[in-house]
């Protein structure tokens, strides 16, 4: 599970064995969780996160957008 970014409480990563899913990136905290998509950034789940906290997440994300790409498509060997 490679790790993208750590900002805050929160961990950004993605799972090895998801590569047939367009790029996305988690995001944790706790017992709480996302996911969002990266082209074009949309929330895909939301597991706990109130909503001023999951905009505050999706803002680090769009800050990020263009590393979390890097990270996926490196790790997925995609060109």
């Amino acid at each position: 599970m490679p790790n993208v970014l750590r900002s805050g409480p929160y961990r950004f990563y993605f799972y090895s064995h998801e590569p047939d899913e367009p790029p996305h990136v988690h995001i944790d905290r706790d017992n709480l969780s996302a996911k969002f998509w990266l082209q074009p950034i949309s929330l895909a789940q939301n597991l706990g996160f109130r909503p001023k906290e999951l905009r505050q997440t999706q803002d680090i994300v769009e800050q990020n957008q263009e590393r979390c790409l890097e990270a996926w498509n490196d790790y997925f060997g995609i060109e």
